[in-house]
Parts: structure tokens; C-alpha cells; sequence
């Protein structure tokens, strides 16, 4: 009897279970249970990608995933449930308030504190708990008692609390592809236990397009599809359910318009409108601005956008193109919807095809100056004379321009020490290319009679105080090095524009400098760092300080790297060696793309940079400078080091030979350097390259001093500027 009443209920229970399965709906029933069967979101659980070795490994940290409805959040929560060793819990947000969320966090306590089993929370609409419910997650996530997943289709770093976000991971889901879509229609019908596999449906592919491209990536929204069709079809005299267009069309007849007035899609929309009319494009325009009103935005906060729009992007350029929205905005509101739509695509459409300009932004340079910097008086010639004219002078000395030609004559404006600053650059479309050309030459004769204006009469205070920058600056400069090193990363990381879920690889990463930024670029993706097995103990240690699952790849040759690992970025900084092993290199990294992949890398060219000679003028140097220059690019091109001598063409000819086709962009830019005393001299000492080469030349010991000193007169402890060319290639898969 005991044995009956221990059984019975847990058999009671499997039956229940098993009932309530039958019973619900499609889409509950056919979720995928494995990453295998998962599909959709490679970008974050693709071979490779840090979830999917989160998961696997079951490492999981607290995460929250983000994205629309029925792209697979709670499926992919309940795979975790199903892999991990953890003890799985979850809960509606919508359903459960504080009471419950204590009473799962107590069972966790017990659960750990008993049976050393952590538990895996998972809270859905996580958004909708309020501030104070969230709170009450945060001492158990930190303690880590707890292993959160939240799961929500708003901006986690607006609804969400920061401290619950800046202790979780964030991973974003994206609309499922329409294969992705079909392939799940395609496997609800095969299913034979979850699905319509034991009954013989045949769904017309005309009537699968159709709700693939209505369902808009929401597979849920595909599925209920299509258990209604099928559930409300009869079958044929065979037994056949017909699924065909008319039928499709009934059982999912709108396409879901994602939209809410105060969430991301809405921001989003409206970001993509202003884009558009701001780029002048008159169809995208019209689409973003259709899909707001569709979607139920108030026509007015599109006029609002409109007029800003209009003073923002377009301003002088078409200075009637305020006035034109503001007469539609009138319209619309005295005739309403829906012919208002007339008046607003007219508003919409002027401005995406009017000239556009920015120049307007020029009052937040002004606002800045006003802000920042030091209060500037009014020159005294601009002051109201009407009062102090005869004790202090105020006014005197002003010209009135209307009683000159063309009523404008030359005169300062701008306060001392603001001379020559520009706040209003006018554009070269519309309007304001006719005016351009005025301003401009006013500009240019008022900075031209700068220097015979001298300080009008009246109040006049002197001052010089220090320059608190001067030996910071000094100091700076010598650093310049490191300053050009971040500038060549930022250059290179601006062009492979590297998504937060990409696979990246390093080439010769041992200074760090680009590793390092591509591990914070890519932290849903992956790193991997090619590195001399000389600065790999030293890169590893530093690894160390990250999290495993945060640590990039470190290895000293491509063969170590996964073979199923392919990556969609390549980024590296001076890669090129010899020209034979640069061959080898460029030949071999295609194996391990992508397709679409970009390999993006700096190659510094000191073949093209700075020369001593051109630090001082020719006329300074007389016959020496001819001579002086061809021993030192003599000198330049003996250089035995191959990793200095490479130059553009070189580039060219080996980028051409590994087969790709590829873009190389020389970037010249000149430095702020220190040269020491000791340096300079250095340069012309007897024993020095450079040195024996004059000696060689036939320059006497008292020239060679003569040189150096003439040298170290010029730019001896001084900053001066040092060129340096790199050239950033961009290759593409």
C-alpha cells in the first residue's frame, strides 16, 4: 500500500503533464529542446560564439535575453534548463510579484545550502517588475545563490535596473530569418509526436511564403498560423488537409506591426525617419513615417520631428522650409485625419528633397565658447554710448555700416581674444550657396584688417597669465609614439566596424594594442590572438585577469585555431615581414574567413616618413641640403631590416599576388615631437650612420660640427613636427 500511495501521484502527475502537453498550443509544444534544434540567432549561439560555450560548458553567468516576441528567448531558457546541471526555476514576471520571487530565492538557499545544487532563476518579462522588484533580485545574484536569466522584448539598459544589467550579460535576438521561419513550419507538420506528423497536411508553398512574410520573423505568430489552418480545415474524401493560399490568408491576415510608443521600436522608427528625410531619401521617408501612424504614433510628434528637421538639417539652404511645415502642421489640424495624411506627406517629402545643410549647429559652437571659456567684454566701440560715452568713451570709434557702400564696412565684432573664430560655416546647397560667397569674403577682409585694428579708446586692461599647459604639453609630446600607436588602432577598428557578436582575430598581437580593444568590442563573439611563443606567457598572464569566458584565444599559429572556427573579422598592425612570409600570411588567412569577412590591418611605412634633412629648410642648409638628403635616403633604403622598408607599391604587388582585391589608404599624419639636445646631436656624431656617411662624402670634421650645430639651434629642445606615414588595408572575402 505504501508503495501504491508513493506511485500513484507522481504517475498521476506524468499524466497530467503529458494531458496538459497534448493540449497546448503548437507553438508551446514544438519548441526545440536542444541547441541542435534550435534555429535562428547564430550570431549568438553559433559554433563558436561565447553562449554557446557558456551553455555547453554550463558556465552560465546571469544574462538577460533581449529581443522581439517569438524569437526564441523562453526556448532558448528552457534548453538551458534542460543541459544544465543547476536546478531550474522560472516564473512570469507579469504573474508573480515579490511574495514569489522570495519564496523561489529561500528554496535556492535551502537547495544550496543542503544539497550544494545552485539554482538557475528564470524570470520572463522581466521588465515589468518595477524598480523595487528588481531590487530584491540583486544581493542573491551577487552572492551568486542565484544564476539569473531574464528575458524581455524591451531595451534592457532603459526597463531594467543598471545594477541588475551591469551584472549580467546581455545578448540581443534578432527577427528570425524566413528560412529560419519555414524550416519550423516545415518541421511542425513532420513532428509526429508534437506535431501534425500523424495526419496527413500538405501545405501549398504559396501558402507557406505567405505566412512566413506575414509572421515578420515571429515564429510563434507563424505557428499559431498555421495550427489554425490546419485544425479548421477539413480534410478531403483521402484524409488530406489542403493548406492553401486562401486558407493561409485567413489565419494570419495582418502582418504584426512591432511597435510601442514608449520602447525601443519606437525610438528606433523615429531614428530611421530623420535618417531618412536627413539623407534625402524620399521613399524611405515616406515608409518610416507610414509604419508610425499605421502603428498608432500621433501625427503631431512627426510635425514636431518635421520642424526641427527643417531649422537642424536644412536651415539656410531653404530658409522657406520651416515655413512649409509649419502650413502643413496647420492644415492637418484643421482638416484632421485622414486626408491629413495629404499635408503630412507633403511636409515629409519637401524636406527629404529640399537642399539640406547643418549649419545652424554653429550656436552650440557659440554656446560652448560662452561656456568654457573665459568671460570676453564687450569691445568698447560696440558698448551703449547713450550713457557712459563721455566719461568712458563707450561707443566711440563705431562705424555705422549703413552709411558705407553696400552697408557693411570692415570692424571687429567678436571681443578680444575671440578674433578669427568661425561659429557659422555656410553650406554649398540651396540658398545658402548664394549667400556663401559674401560671407565668406567679409570673413576673409575683416581677418585681413585684423592687424590695423588696434584696441579701441576707454577702458583697457592688460593681463598675460600663465600658460598652465605649456609643460604638460612639453611633456606629452614626447610621447607622441604611443599617441600615433592609438591613433593607427582607432583608424583600423573605425573601418572594420566589428559587431558585438563577431568572431575576431589578431595578427601579431604581442604589444596587446589591438587584442585587448577587440576583446571589449566583441564581448558576445570571440577573440583570437596570434602571438611569438616569446609573449605569450606575459599575454596569458595578463589574460588571466579576465573572466574565462571573457579571455581570448592565444596561440603562436593558425593551426592551433578550431577548424570549425571561421572569422568575420581579421584586424593586425604592421603584419608584414619579409615579402615572402607577407605572401604566405595574406595567401593562408583566407582559410579562416568568413564569407563577407573583412581583414582589416595597419602597416606603418617609415620608408615614406620623416626625414631629418626636411626639418630644416633648404635655403637654411645651402649646398649641403642636396647632399644631406641623398645619403640619408641612401641610408633608408640599405636598411637591413625588411620590416622598414616596405612602401606602397610593395603593398600593392603582394596584396595582388595572395589574390586579393583589395584597398590600400595611405594616412599621413605629423606629430607633436620632443627632440632632445642629445638626440639631435646624435644625429651627426662621427660615429653615427648618418655621421660616416658625410665623413665618407668628404665633409671635414669642423662642417660636420657646423651642421649638427646649426641643427640643434633649430629644433634642439624643441616640439616640432615628425610625419608619419601608414597605410590601412582593407581586405574583403
Amino acid at each position: 500500500m505504501s508503495a501504491s500511495r508513493s506511485t500513484s501521484p507522481n504517475l498521476f502527475q506524468a499524466d497530467l503533464k503529458t494531458h496538459r502537453l497534448q493540449q497546448s498550443p503548437l507553438a508551446h509544444r514544438i519548441r526545440p529542446r536542444t541547441l541542435d534544434e534550435f534555429v535562428g540567432q547564430d550570431h549568438i549561439i553559433g559554433p563558436g560564439r561565447l553562449l554557446r560555450r557558456a551553455i555547453e560548458a554550463d558556465q552560465l553567468s546571469s544574462l538577460i535575453l533581449y529581443g522581439p516576441p517569438g524569437t526564441g528567448k523562453t526556448t532558448l531558457a528552457n534548453i538551458i534548463a534542460n543541459v544544465s546541471e543547476s536546478y531550474f526555476a522560472s516564473i512570469n514576471a507579469v504573474l508573480a510579484g515579490v511574495p514569489v520571487l522570495r519564496e523561489q530565492i529561500q528554496k535556492a538557499e535551502e537547495r544550496f545550502e543542503f544539497h550544494r545544487r545552485r539554482t538557475t532563476l528564470f524570470v520572463d518579462e522581466v521588465h515589468r517588475w518595477n524598480k523595487a522588484q528588481q531590487d530584491a533580485l540583486l544581493p542573491h545574484v551577487e552572492t551568486g545563490s542565484i544564476i539569473f536569466i531574464g528575458a524581455t522584448t524591451e531595451n534592457p539598459f532603459f526597463e531594467v535596473i543598471k545594477p541588475l544589467v551591469s551584472r549580467s550579460r546581455i545578448f540581443q535576438l534578432k527577427p528570425l530569418q524566413d528560412q529560419d521561419v519555414g524550416a519550423l513550419l516545415q518541421r511542425a507538420l513532420c513532428d509526429e509526436e508534437r506535431g501534425f506528423g500523424r495526419r496527413q497536411v500538405t501545405l501549398e508553398a504559396e501558402a507557406q511564403d505567405h505566412l512566413v512574410n506575414i509572421a515578420n520573423g515571429d515564429a510563434r505568430s507563424a505557428l499559431n498560423a498555421l495550427e489554425l489552418a490546419v485544425l479548421t480545415t477539413e480534410p478531403d474524401t483521402q484524409g488530406v488537409i489542403h493548406v492553401d493560399l486562401a486558407i493561409a490568408e485567413e489565419s494570419i491576415q495582418r502582418r504584426a506591426v512591432l511597435y510601442d510608443k514608449e520602447g525601443d521600436v519606437h525610438y528606433d522608427a523615429i531614428s530611421a525617419f530623420i535618417k531618412s528625410v536627413r539623407g534625402s531619401d524620399p521613399d524611405a521617408s515616406l515608409y518610416w513615417g507610414t509604419k508610425m501612424i499605421h502603428a498608432g504614433e500621433d501625427p503631431a510628434f512627426l510635425f514636431r520631428r518635421l520642424s526641427i528637421l527643417a531649422c537642424e538639417d536644412i536651415g539656410l539652404a531653404d530658409p522657406q522650409a520651416i515655413t512649409v511645415v509649419d502650413s502643413c502642421w496647420n492644415t492637418y489640424e484643421r482638416i484632421g485625419m485622414p486626408e491629413g495624411m495629404f499635408p503630412l506627406a507633403q511636409a515629409i517629402l519637401y524636406l527629404a528633397t529640399a537642399p539640406k545643410s547643418n549649419s545652424t549647429l554653429g550656436i552650440f559652437e557659440a554656446l560652448n565658447a560662452v561656456e568654457t571659456e573665459a568671460d570676453h567684454e564687450v569691445p568698447t566701440h560696440l558698448k551703449d554710448g547713450n550713457r557712459d560715452a563721455s566719461g568712458f568713451g563707450h561707443g566711440q570709434g563705431y562705424l555705422y555700416p549703413h552709411a558705407y557702400e553696400n552697408h557693411w564696412v570692415k570692424q571687429r565684432y567678436l571681443p578680444m581674444g575671440l578674433e578669427g573664430r568661425v561659429f557659422y560655416e555656410p553650406g554649398r546647397l540651396g540658398h545658402e550657396a548664394q549667400i556663401r560667397e559674401d560671407v565668406l569674403r567679409r570673413r576673409e577682409e575683416q581677418l585681413a584688417a585684423e592687424e590695423e585694428w588696434s584696441p579701441f579708446g576707454g577702458e583697457h586692461v592688460t593681463y598675460s597669465p600663465a600658460d598652465a599647459g605649456r609643460e604638460h604639453w612639453l611633456g606629452r609630446a614626447g610621447q607622441a609614439s604611443s599617441a600615433s600607436l592609438g591613433r593607427i588602432r582607432d583608424s583600423i577598428y573605425a573601418r572594420a566596424q566589428i559587431k558585438r557578436h563577431e568572431r575576431v582575430l589578431v595578427l601579431f598581437a604581442d604589444n596587446g594594442l589591438l587584442l585587448w580593444e577587440a576583446c571589449r568590442q566583441s564581448p558576445e563573439g570571440g577573440v583570437w590572438g596570434l602571438v611569438s611563443p616569446a609573449r605569450l606567457p606575459s599575454l596569458q598572464n595578463i589574460a588571466r585577469g579576465l573572466q574565462d569566458l571573457d579571455r581570448p584565444f592565444l596561440c603562436t599559429s593558425l593551426d592551433e585555431i578550431d577548424p570549425d572556427v571561421r572569422f568575420e573579422k581579421i584586424v593586425g598592425l604592421d603584419p608584414c615581414s619579409d615579402y615572402d612570409s607577407t605572401l604566405a600570411l595574406l595567401q593562408s588567412i583566407r582559410d579562416y574567413m568568413t564569407e563577407n569577412a573583412w581583414c582589416i590591418f595597419g602597416q606603418r611605412l617609415p620608408m615614406a616618413g620623416q626625414r631629418v634633412h626636411a626639418l630644416l629648410p633648404w635655403s637654411e642648409l645651402g649646398e649641403v641640403a642636396g647632399i644631406l638628403q641623398e645619403l640619408e635616403e641612401a641610408l633608408w633604403s640599405e636598411n637591413p631590416n625588411p620590416r622598414m622598408t616596405w612602401h606602397q607599391e610593395t603593398l600593392d604587388r603582394v596584396v595582388t599576388q595572395a589574390g586579393w582585391q583589395g584597398n590600400i589608404e595611405l594616412q599621413t599624419k605629423k606629430d607633436q615631437r620632443f627632440l632632445e639636445r642629445q638626440r639631435v646631436q646624435s644625429w651627426f656624431a662621427p660615429d653615427s650612420a648618418l655621421g660616416q656617411r658625410l665623413r665618407e662624402a668628404g665633409m671635414a670634421p669642423g662642417d660636420l660640427l657646423q651642421i649638427a650645430h646649426r641643427f640643434d639651434q633649430a629644433v634642439g629642445n624643441q616640439t616640432v613636427s615628425w610625419k608619419q606615414v601608414t597605410a590601412l588595408v582593407t581586405l574583403k572575402s
